[in-house]
């Protein structure tokens, strides 16, 4: 089917227009029979935080451009090493709990969709199936989390003789002060 133009030039859908205004609809009207045949029970807990530091950059491993969520990655001191293991662990674990709290969103939304063949469960099996893949990824971020504290405990024995040395020199010993004005 040829599309004529406007007159401006933008192509005419005809009756494509509303198909496409009308995207979203029947997966909105699929989430809110879900929601309204629960009876208001079960209503998931969403928060939405926004950060936007895009203008901020921190003197201590500051960030390489403003999409990225971890400091670039620069190892020349503990510090930096503390850093960028932290602010992975942080960054995983916040990831973790929102792909999980998805997960179980796409499910509750994939098991109000009929199931094609009329099986009883079919619609709750078929979403299960397709959520577990989500929860998996939920569950590596978890594990990722777990890894980047691992890898600057070990990080911290591995090299606790150098840090120590360095250390050491950093911080020398106060002589003791004689306060002249206690007698």
């Amino acid at each position: 089917m040829a599309s004529t133009r406007s007159a401006n030039g933008a192509p005419r859908n005809g009756g494509n227009q509303a198909l496409k205004s009308n995207k979203f609809a029947n997966a909105g009207a699929a989430a809110g029979g879900f929601v309204g045949a629960m009876g208001g029970s079960f209503v998931p807990p969403i928060n939405v935080t926004v950060n936007n530091n895009r203008s901020k950059t921190r003197a201590n491993g500051g960030r390489p451009h403003a999409e990225s969520l971890l400091p670039s990655p620069e190892f020349g001191s503990p510090a930096q090493v503390r850093n960028y293991c932290n602010t992975l662990r942080a960054a995983a674990v916040t990831l973790s709990i929102e792909v999980a709290m998805g997960a179980e969103i796409f499910e509750s939304v994939l098991a109000a969709v009929p199931d094609p063949e009329g099986r009883v469960f079919g619609s709750r099996i078929r979403a299960r199936k397709v959520a577990r893949k989500m929860r998996k990824s939920a569950d590596a971020l978890r594990d990722a989390a777990k890894n980047a504290a691992a890898c600057y405990s070990t990080f911290q024995q591995e090299f606790e003789e150098e840090i120590n040395r360095v250390r050491h020199r950093a911080r020398k010993p106060q002589q003791p002060a004689m306060n002249w004005a206690q007698q």
